[in-house]
């Protein structure tokens, strides 16, 4: 992070590279992504289902590694989409004449189903489902009145719910299932427990398959249970086995540094065993539980007990999944949510009016931009319009040229969907990398779709394709104008809010009896999790106007307070008894960071001397986090 506050474009350019760099699976879930689009291009075509390029779209913006989740966030906007849809018919018909009246609707259900995505479980679909209302209710524009309540809702129906439908079907035969991935997370973990313990230096993966929290773990189980593509006894092993695989990891973090070399081996070697007969489809042989050398307590004893453990029915633990509310706890009560929803919902409706103001219909892709490409805070939204510029470009330029020395070529629809798997190859290898480069890739491909795809056959008109890019770029200024001058986030009011709730999360841990600490995963996942995305928050602050940045000294502390954050927790989670001053001082660590104050509700613990009740090996470490935190 400190090369990021020194140099930052280079940092940011130097991440960009390696986050295009293959991974395992990265190929499989470009490959399936690129077919599945020529899969839906064709269909449009044959069966005249218009907008196909927006029904590609949603299938590069919604694909998942995991074919269950695929099925399932299909099945949930085709039913979504649909009630929608029917719900809109007398909405259309009463205001078709009236178009003060049709802006009205389209902003309070853009508002209401903005704010929703954003202060709910319900995420991006909040947003495609607003977008899918702002299409229908501007094709009022296009179409006669006696056929606006009939065609335009047909037409909106056919673009979302067609290529939904064939997202289920594709998934069902190529798609990969969740217990498998549960599989990969479980062989990953160890094999990054083997190499650190291995090669103390390699703490840098170790560090990030931290970040990734217990999330997609608890996800895939759950979609394994839910679509039942594994037997209940393996899904429960797997499901123990990947919470246990992350305690692993925290132990291995905690675990001293004059550790024996031949524990750290043998441990090392227990890993990859176990790694293997995971990837192999099969329960790990048991641990031997008393080794002839080697320590039994601390993080060393923990560590054994884990590889012990995941020979067990149970994979090591019965931890079940916390399951989160749908709506966030601040949800009317944060003034953010309802901010972020007007700005994107006023920025829409800007759109809207300028293009039907200077009747240019062909860039009303400017209005489906304000949806998809604004995010919470100003650097974020920054950063995801450069990602959208860039791939806008890119998949314009791969668009054009395919239009003057291939499409001339073509003389079929199969022609065509050998064109789009091509191009849109190059874009879903973009978007199945890490979120910060992803979006680029889901532009690349649409850029590249919305020059090609136009009307029912290859076509070698470049004027929609122009007006479609025009569009984006339209929308990319008017969501920059809006989220930068109105209520503007800066992304350090993020990143405070964040290592708030780390060093709260902390705070709780600290007051644990030892047994408890231990088994509160998902108290340390967040820790983990909320630092990281403090971190990638002050990583995007050179996106952000430079009147709204903080100063560098600024940008510093909170870095060091990031890494200050992460470096405590191991040595935490073996203190031999609670804290109460330690889970005090970090309370009061946390209501300084924390933007408005307050961060949530830390435990109720008495105030102590000033260490007497923090164990010797963190006092250091703790006065660092509060000279940080007080600035």
């Amino acid at each position: 992070m400190a090369a990021a506050v020194e140099s930052p474009w280079r940092g940011i350019a130097r991440q960009a590279w390696q986050d295009l760099l293959p991974f395992p699976g990265r190929f499989a879930m470009t490959w399936r992504v690129a077919l599945l689009c020529a899969i839906v291009a064709g269909v449009a075509m044959v069966y005249k289902v218009p907008e196909a390029a927006i029904g590609c779209y949603l299938v590069i913006f919604l694909a998942r590694p995991s074919g269950a989740e695929c099925v399932g966030q299909a099945i949930g906007l085709i039913l979504l989409v649909s009630v929608v849809v029917l719900a809109m018919a007398p909405l259309i018909q009463a205001t078709a004449d009236y178009p003060l009246a049709r802006i009205a609707v389209i902003a309070l259900t853009s508002f209401a189903f903005v704010f929703l995505g954003a202060a709910s479980q319900l995420g991006e679909i909040g947003s495609i489902i607003a977008l899918v209302i702002g299409f229908v209710l501007t094709l009022v524009d296009q179409l006669p009145v006696g056929e606006i309540a009939t065609r335009g809702l047909l037409y909106a129906w056919q673009m979302a719910v067609m290529p939904m439908v064939a997202m289920i079907a594709f998934n069902l035969v190529l798609g990969t299932s969740p217990h498998r991935l549960l599989r990969e997370i479980v062989a990953r973990r160890l094999r990054v427990a083997a190499d650190v313990l291995e090669a103390p230096q390699a703490r840098a993966r170790l560090e990030g398959e931290l970040a990734g929290g217990l999330a997609d773990g608890d996800q895939q189980a759950m979609l394994a249970r839910l679509f039942h593509t594994a037997p209940a006894a393996a899904v429960t092993w797997l499901s123990g086995a990947a919470t246990a695989s992350y305690r692993l990891l925290l132990a291995v973090a905690a675990l001293p540094a004059d550790l024996a070399a031949d524990a750290r081996i043998a441990f090392a070697g227990q890993c990859r065993a176990a790694a293997r007969a995971v990837a192999a489809g099969a329960r790990p042989m048991v641990a031997d539980p008393e080794p002839a050398a080697g320590p039994t307590i601390g993080a060393a004893g923990m560590v054994r007990a884990l590889l012990a453990g995941l020979a067990a029915p149970n994979g090591g633990t019965d931890a079940v999944a916390q399951k989160p509310p749908f709506l966030a706890p601040d949800a009317f009560s944060n003034p953010d949510y309802q901010r972020y929803a007007l700005k994107t919902t006023a920025a829409a409706i800007s759109c809207y009016i300028i293009y039907s103001l200077i009747d240019w219909q062909g860039i009303h892709t400017a209005m489906i931009t304000c949806y998809v490409a604004a995010l919470g805070t100003t650097g974020e939204t920054v950063h995801k319009l450069a990602l959208r510029i860039a791939g806008c470009l890119v998949g314009a330029m791969l668009g054009f040229a395919s239009i003057l020395f291939v499409i001339p070529h073509l003389d079929s629809v199969g022609g065509l969907m050998a064109l789009v798997f091509a191009g849109v190859l190059v874009g879903a290898w973009v978007s199945s990398g890490n979120e910060r480069i992803s979006y680029a890739g889901v532009q690349v491909g649409l850029a590249f779709l919305l020059t090609i795809l136009n009307g029912f056959a290859p076509s070698l008109d470049m004027d929609s394709g122009r007006d479609r890019i025009v569009g984006i770029l339209l929308g990319n200024v008017v969501v920059y104008v809006i989220f930068t001058g109105i209520w503007p986030k800066s992304a350090v009011v993020d990143a405070r809010a964040r290592l708030a709730r780390a060093l709260v999360a902390l705070s709780r841990l600290a007051a644990m009896a030892p047994a408890a600490r231990l088994a509160a995963t998902a108290d340390a996942a967040q820790v983990e999790m909320e630092a990281e995305k403090a971190e990638g928050q002050l990583m995007l602050l050179p996106f952000e106007p430079p009147a709204q940045r903080p100063s560098a000294a600024v940008v510093a502390r909170l870095a060091g307070l990031v890494e200050e954050t992460r470096a405590l927790l191991p040595a935490l989670l073996f203190l031999p008894a609670p804290s109460a001053e330690l889970s005090r001082r970090l309370a009061d660590a946390a209501a300084r960071v924390a933007p408005s104050g307050g961060c949530g509700d830390g435990p109720a613990v008495a105030a102590g001397d000033e260490d007497g009740g923090v164990a010797a090996g963190l006092t250091t470490r703790l006065h660092r986090i509060e000279r940080l935190a007080a600035g």
